[in-house]
C-alpha cells in the first residue's frame, strides 16, 4: 500500500503519477530534536511519526532544498513550513517584545547542533515531457533547452533547403549540357546531309 503525506489535508501518495508532475518525498529526520520540530510544525494532536513516515515536497520552501545532485534533498535542519490549516490550527502571531525575544532565543535549539539531514527518499529521474518543473531555475532550463532544440530544427531545414537547391541546380546543368549536345548531333547531322547534297553526281561527270 502507498504511502501517503502526512501533513493535514493532504491527498499526495508515494506514487509514480505524483513523482511524474516533480513532487518529492522525504521521511521525517532521524534526529530527535528535528523531528520534533517537523511534528509540532505539522500540527496533528497526538501525531508521533513512525520510520516510514514523510512528507512530501508542498510543504517546503523552494530554498530548503539542494538539486546540486541526482537526488532532490533538503538542506540540513531544514523545518516544514507551508501548510494549509484551518482556522483553528493557523498558528497565533508571536509577542515581539524584548522578554518574549529572550524567551524564545532560550527555547529555540541552536541550528548547528541539528546536524542530521532528513533522510531523503530516493526519487527516480523523471524523462516525462509533462513533467512539471519544481524550480524556476529548473523552468529556465528546460526552456533553454527548448529553444536550442528549435535553433538546431531550423539549421536542420535550411541545411535541407540548400542541399536541395543545390540538387536542382545539378540537374539543371546536367539537362543543360544534355540539351546541348542534342543540339550538336543535330547540327552536324544536317551539315552532313548538305554536303552529301551538294556533291555532284555520277551523271554530270559523264555528261
Amino acid at each position: 500500500m502507498p504511502h501517503s503525506c502526512s501533513a493535514w489535508n493532504c491527498t499526495y501518495r508515494f506514487i509514480s503519477q505524483t513523482r511524474s508532475i516533480g513532487i518529492t518525498f522525504h521521511r521525517f529526520p532521524k534526529d530527535r530534536n528535528l523531528r520534533k520540530r517537523w511534528e509540532a510544525a505539522v500540527r496533528r494532536e497526538g501525531f508521533s511519526a513512525g520510520s516510514s513516515s514523510m512528507l512530501c515536497s508542498e510543504h517546503f520552501r523552494p530554498e530548503d532544498f539542494d538539486r546540486t545532485g541526482q537526488t532532490v534533498r533538503l538542506r540540513t535542519g531544514t523545518v516544514p513550513s507551508v501548510f494549509n490549516f484551518p482556522a483553528h490550527l493557523k498558528p497565533v502571531s508571536t509577542r515581539t517584545t524584548q522578554t518574549s525575544k529572550k524567551a524564545q532565543e532560550t527555547l529555540s535549539p541552536d541550528r548547528s547542533q541539528l546536524v542530521q539531514e532528513a533522510e531523503p527518499v530516493s526519487v527516480p529521474k523523471v524523462d516525462h515531457s509533462y513533467a512539471l518543473p519544481s524550480s524556476n531555475d529548473d523552468l529556465r532550463a528546460r526552456l533553454r533547452e527548448a529553444l536550442a532544440r528549435v535553433e538546431s530544427l531550423e539549421r536542420e531545414k535550411r541545411n535541407a533547403k540548400d542541399r536541395e537547391r543545390r540538387a536542382k541546380n545539378t540537374v539543371s546543368g546536367l539537362l543543360e549540357d544534355l540539351r546541348l549536345k542534342k543540339l550538336i548531333k543535330l547540327n552536324r547531322a544536317m551539315s552532313t546531309r548538305k554536303t552529301k547534297d551538294s556533291s555532284p553526281s555520277l551523271y554530270t561527270y559523264m555528261v
